[in-house]
């Protein structure tokens, strides 16, 4: 088998021939899935590896003093072939690893063969094809989680001793000193405990990245930034705990845990950064200054980690092995999400290169993983099948009236009644609904009395509510829209769907594969199909023209979309992706809708990867003729450009959108020249609310088809769902269509 190894003396790093260990008694032998590169520990020595004698020794005075005790004991010349051997041989690196059990040794009865694992231990966890590992440094991986999640185990479990030393209560606030890997994990673990966290860093992306996760503010230790966040967070009393997580040989962590923390604080050291104490400061404020040993209790102790000796659970609740297992349920619920936090994926054939480009700074990385190769199998030993989301089969209703959907005179205003009216409503929507003749805009339900009141004096409602079954009660209201946040909007349409009303929906329709199962299982419990999902931009003239000059194609096409979607200020709703999911799940359907709009088919397949440290996706869709369409969907763009450009591709034509404002087409033929371009500016751009909002209103007036089939719409949100799939597995997501 393979493994990593470096040689301390020379600096060299090798991926190594050797033998398979051999599967003792009281632990499990594991063939790796994924290991997780530890970009600080891990690239230190390597660093210390390369440093000359001198460099070694001052980077290590603890070793220096076990090598004068040893002179002192044993003479000079045995002193020095002991250490020039230990130096010039091989020693391995990794400590953190998920794989499956390929053999089980006597006394082991908790795993069986198949089973995935996580692993930990500098000795058992490493970068290796195979490992043995005791009984106390592995834990059984949950349903449901990934190889590559349950990875992050053992810097999980470091991060979670450190958050335990420091006591965390509710309602506290706490500040992360250094949002590298542990410090992201230790501020994600606070947020979850209900601790409000400020992070210090120098880096922005990091500082972006934790703000993403959870944390209330971060900022450039350095800059006056952190200490107002701190300020004003705490009344101006100072935090209740410092975590250090940084690393290096500046005291700047440690002065600054001494500025910002309250009086008795607490100062929790996880990193291995300078640690001079300024007395007068620390004395002052009677700091109280912790330290995190590793993974736990156990940790260093052979007869816990090699004898597999638990410690009685009524004496130490958190030992190692308990720690690792907690991390990986939080995993599994989605309480820490590891996801953003990749970096970077690398074969492990490529793991020397993979570090001699972190150690030159080619790859700048938070968390970078070892892919193994063979199969990846699931808990029960089977390969694990190609990524998959099902699209769900469209229920067949009956159409011209039901129970639930009763006929209605055409002559008749259609009555209307809204949940919610936030910004979008109150911007995009309502202002063209309440002049279009024929619309009677009758109740606003809102969570809070006086956003209700406000909708109906601006936009002329005949009542204002807080009361949603009152409204899907009322038999004369004929459409409800559903305009709340997202994690809301699938069941509030499951309810007006049961409620017999048509549904106008924004996006998305569903967070989750079982929420749009849900919304089906409505529809076909209701026979009421009467659906809209607010992708308004296939109604955009300017988009409708230039697709209609395009004209039909004969050969398959390829198409980019640009989305300079900008940044969201500090504190916008859509940061919470706990609850209301990721930016691109909130707003990708519109931008598939429109690619699938263009190229008259759903997708077959999704492909999307993500720069490392922010929300940069790009997401490759794949069409039943071959065609494809691209969406970089960019969060660190310049303000300025325009947010969204387009190109289509097919056929010697290529038509050109520039955000809704102008397009134009270029045909072979003629000398190459264009063949259109749009006649004027308009005076704003038109994205196809009020048309989008004319066809709805016709067809619940009329009886007639919904403006988009839901088939279509269905097929959009599975493949806006698929995104998180392919980001987390690595690989295209097969659309299967229900039979």
């Amino acid at each position: 088998m393979k493994q990593v190894v470096q040689n301390y003396k020379s600096g060299e790093l090798a991926l190594l021939d050797v033998p398979v260990p051999g599967c003792k008694p009281g632990g499990v032998l594991v063939r790796s899935a994924y290991s997780l590169i530890s970009t600080g520990t891990e690239l230190m020595k390597v660093s210390e590896a390369g440093m000359s004698m001198v460099g070694k020794a001052r980077s290590r005075p603890d070793q220096v003093a076990k090598v004068m005790q040893s002179v002192a004991t044993n003479g000079v010349p045995a002193t020095y072939r002991k250490v020039m051997g230990k130096l010039d041989s091989y020693t391995p690196l990794g400590y953190s690893l998920a794989g499956v059990v390929e053999q089980v040794g006597p006394g082991i009865d908790d795993v069986k063969v198949g089973d995935l694992v996580a692993c930990a231990g500098n000795e058992h966890a490493l970068h290796a094809e195979l490992n043995w590992v005791p009984k106390n440094l592995y834990a059984p991986v949950p349903d449901g989680l990934a190889p590559r999640h349950a990875a992050f185990g053992t810097v999980g479990s470091i991060a979670m001793q450190g958050v335990r030393q420091g006591e965390p209560q509710l309602g506290e606030v706490a500040l992360v000193i250094g949002l590298g890997l542990i410090g992201q994990l230790v501020a994600q673990l606070l947020t979850a405990s209900g601790v409000r966290v400020v992070g210090a860093d120098p880096d922005p992306a990091r500082c972006e990245l934790a703000e993403r996760l959870g944390a209330v503010a971060c900022g450039d230790p350095a800059s006056a930034a952190v200490e107002a966040a701190v300020a004003e967070l705490t009344d101006g009393h100072g935090v209740d705990q410092v975590y250090l997580a940084a690393g290096g040989g500046s005291n700047q962590p440690v002065e600054l845990a001494a500025r910002l923390c309250r009086d008795r604080g607490r100062v929790v050291d996880i990193g291995k950064c300078r640690l001079d104490l300024p007395w007068n400061a620390y004395y002052e404020k009677e700091l109280d200054v912790r330290f995190s040993r590793s993974y736990g209790p156990g940790r260093y102790d052979p007869a816990y980690e090699l004898e597999g000796r638990d410690y009685p659970i009524g004496y130490v609740r958190w030992t190692e092995r308990r720690n690792l297992a907690c991390f990986l349920d939080l995993l599994a619920r989605g309480r820490v999400d590891v996801e953003p936090l990749i970096s970077h994926v690398a074969a492990f054939d490529d793991a020397v290169e993979t570090y001699q480009r972190l150690k030159d700074g080619e790859l700048k990385a938070v968390a970078v993983l070892f892919r193994y190769p063979g199969r990846t199998e699931d808990p029960a030993g089977a390969e694990t099948p190609a990524p998959t989301v099902t699209v769900p089969a469209v229920p067949a209703v009956r159409r011209g009236g039901t129970a639930a959907t009763p006929a209605r005179s055409a002559d008749a205003p259609v009555r209307v009644a809204f949940a919610g009216a936030g910004n979008y409503a109150t911007s995009m929507l309502l202002p063209h609904l309440a002049q279009r003749d024929g619309v009677e805009l009758s109740t606003v339900v809102t969570t809070t009395a006086l956003s209700a009141a406000n909708a109906k004096r601006k936009f002329g409602f005949d009542e204002a509510s807080t009361d949603l079954d009152a409204v899907l009660d009322d038999k004369s209201i004929d459409a409800v829209f559903v305009v709340t946040r997202h994690s809301s909007h699938a069941e509030l349409t499951r309810r007006a769907l049961l409620a017999g009303k048509a549904v106008f929906v924004e996006k998305p329709l569903a967070l989750s594969e079982d929420e749009l199962a849900g919304v089906l299982a409505a529809v076909e419990e209701s026979g009421n199909d009467r659906l809209q999902v607010g992708f308004n931009r296939r109604f955009a003239p300017l988009l409708q023209e230039a697709k209609k000059r395009f004209g039909a194609r004969t050969g398959p096409a390829s198409l980019r979309y640009l989305v300079n979607a900008g940044r969201l200020q500090h504190g916008s709703w859509y940061l919470q992706q706990g609850t209301e999911g990721s930016r691109f799940a909130g707003e990708g359907g519109h931008f598939i809708d429109t690619a699938s709009w263009l190229l008259d088919a759903d997708p077959v397949s999704v492909y999307a990867t993500a720069a490392p440290g922010n929300e940069d996706l790009q997401v490759l869709l794949r069409y039943p003729d071959g065609s494809t369409a691209t969406i970089s969907y960019v969060t660190t763009g310049a303000a300025g450009f325009p947010k969204e450009t387009l190109d289509l591709v097919a056929d010697g034509k290529v038509l050109r959108l520039d955000d809704f404002v102008r397009a134009s087409l270029y045909a072979d033929g003629g000398a190459g020249r264009k063949r259109w371009v749009s006649s004027r500016l308009p005076k704003a751009r038109d994205k196809g609310q009020n048309a989008e909002l004319a066809a709805f209103i016709k067809a619940v007036r009329t009886g007639g088809p919904m403006p988009v089939p839901l088939e279509s719409l269905v097929a959009t949100t599975a493949a806006t769902l698929a995104v998180p799939s392919g980001l987390a597995g690595g690989a295209p997501v097969t659309l299967a269509r229900a039979r």
